[in-house]
């Protein structure tokens, strides 16, 4: 029998409390290398710390996470190297320029010909013009693009999106869904969490349903349409989508 590829990502038992309120309750999932995943749940479902936990934001209660083999409480460092998140907070200094911005995340991922790869992907999200420009001047919409230009920098083979369409426009949305596939070689595992059943259905191989903090549904996408996927959504969280 063929030995079984290593997950990607591995999350096994994963409690988080905040106070009295458990936001994660024994959820267990694995990603596989080249896998997309979006991650469906209504408002409170536990979405936004299940991201952050596995991008070492913050620390789980309880439980265990592997990304990559690695474990996040002691390799934290190496993981944020080989992935890429995108959430609501943009992680950019609005006191400096889009191009300080970029080389200061490009020293810290040392990223070879810095300049060259920043040129590039300002040009990707549509900002080529605007690298001199100060953060603070940009409209919510150019700091999302710059934000992706951010987590793409240093060819991450793992990435992390937290409600990604948050603050974009149809050209940025297109934007992102070309920058998520665009380098060639880079064979890409996707975890996403989105409102949008469409957007979600379209763009992942596998979805799961977050619901009160446990995952309560987890199958492929490839023979769901849109109406299945809703029925599937208010059967299992009791909200309608």
């Amino acid at each position: 029998m063929a030995e079984t590829a290593s997950p990607v990502i591995q999350v096994e038992g994963l409690k988080k409390t905040f106070g009295h309120h458990a936001a994660l309750k024994n959820v267990a999932f694995r990603a596989d290398a080249g896998e997309s995943i979006v991650i469906f749940g209504p408002n409170g479902a536990g979405k936004t710390t299940l991201i952050k936990i596995i991008a070492t934001i913050i620390r789980p209660t309880a439980g265990t996470v592997r990304v990559d083999g690695l474990d996040p409480e002691n390799d934290a460092e190496t993981i944020r190297r080989r992935i890429g998140v995108i959430t609501h907070q943009t992680f950019l200094y609005g006191n400096l320029t889009a191009f300080e911005n970029l080389i200061f995340y490009a020293r810290l991922y040392d990223v070879p010909d810095a300049p060259a790869r920043i040129r590039e992907m300002a040009g990707v999200v549509g900002l080529a013009t605007r690298l001199d420009d100060r953060v603070a001047t940009f409209s919510r919409g150019m700091q999302q693009r710059l934000s992706i230009a951010r987590a793409l920098l240093h060819r991450p083979t793992i990435l992390l999106l937290d409600e990604p369409e948050t603050g974009l426009d149809q050209q940025a949305i297109t934007i992102l869904r070309e920058a998520m596939k665009l380098e060639a070689g880079v064979r890409r595992t996707i975890l996403m969490t989105t409102h949008n059943l469409e957007r979600g259905l379209e763009m992942s191989d596998r979805l799961l349903i977050l619901s009160r903090g446990t995952i309560c549904h987890d199958c492929a996408t490839a023979d769901l349409d849109v109406p299945a996927l809703r029925e599937l959504y208010e059967t299992h969280t009791g909200v309608t989508a």
